[in-house]
């Protein structure tokens, strides 16, 4: 089971190396994540994107691009279309988007003449490192789906378990979030936590999975808590996956476990064919980089 996102980037290394290809690459930020990935031997690269901007980009920046294929494709539309047929035909693993509008990217992704469309819905799963806890922590959704159904949540926790099964979990602790563990009409949140509990318990998910819900963040991470309030449940302070209730509370907890609590991240979208590597242009270098080598780690999987 890999515990630390360096575990992670020791795992890309090792295993069959997985082809990139990144959408409008004309973006100093991704390029650089990408080039540091290539030069640690995660990965093998696609280029699409205006070549003439790439290559004055990787001159300033000092980047070797030489060992990098580059297709030249100007129109943002174009590109993130060529990329998709480039997955499709098998030439690359999975796709990262570079400096492009998120609506343009996606809506190719998702165009059925590509194929990379599931049944599944997508959602954005985030990998933290936090000094404070003893293993890797995955949260969703605080990405994509504002306030998910009962139904879309199920999805989103399918989407979170391939990431986990990914990383060699094979005895995952889920936690549906809410503000308190007593199921009431008033929270939706505890409805749907109770529900899902009670689906992991029918066997649902597999035998390696357990889903605890309703339950606050504080029990889901702390031992201690749970002691304190004498709560008692498998996952207490042994959490692998957090699946919150909305988006606002995923986006709250993600900003807080990077900038209060110090902690390193990777994140990546589930849900479609092949993982989608789609980061904020505020994130670091450093989860871009990782968020590459998590993204590889999960295509060599499936």
């Amino acid at each position: 089971m890999i515990k630390t996102l360096n575990e992670l980037k020791a795992r890309a290394q090792k295993q069959k190396k997985m082809t990139l290809v990144v959408t409008a690459a004309q973006d100093e930020d991704v390029l650089l994540a990408v080039a540091e990935a290539k030069a640690s031997n995660l990965i093998d690269a696609i280029l699409v994107g205006d070549e003439k901007e790439i290559r004055e980009i990787a001159k300033k920046i000092k980047l070797n691009l030489d060992e990098m294929e580059i297709i030249d494709v100007k129109d943002f539309t174009e590109a993130a279309e060529r990329s998709a047929k480039l997955i499709k035909d098998g030439r690359g693993h999975f796709i990262m988007k570079g400096k492009i509008d998120t609506s343009i990217f996606m809506k190719a992704l998702l165009n059925k003449e590509f194929g990379l469309r599931t049944d599944r819905l997508l959602s954005h799963v985030m990998v933290y490192e936090v000094p404070t806890y003893h293993k890797l922590l995955l949260m969703t959704d605080g990405g994509m789906n504002i306030t998910p159904s009962l139904e879309q949540k199920e999805d989103i926790l399918l989407n979170s378990l391939a990431v986990a099964k990914a990383l060699g979990n094979n005895n995952i602790m889920v936690s549906a979030l809410a503000a308190k563990e007593k199921p009431s009409e008033k929270m939706i949140a505890t409805l749907d936590g109770q529900q899902l509990k009670n689906r992991g318990l029918e066997g649902k998910y597999g035998d390696d999975v357990y889903v605890e819900g309703p339950i606050a963040f504080d029990l889901a991470v702390s031992k201690e808590a749970a002691k304190i309030k004498g709560y008692q449940s498998p996952v207490v302070g042994e959490t692998d996956i957090l699946l919150v209730p909305t988006i606002e509370v995923g986006n709250g907890i993600g900003k807080a476990l990077t900038y209060m609590a110090r902690g390193e991240s990777a994140g990546i979208i589930m849900g479609a064919k092949v993982p989608i590597v789609l980061v904020s242009r505020a994130d670091s270098a450093l989860t871009k980089f990782y968020s590459i080598a998590l993204g590889s780690v999960i295509s060599a999987s499936v």
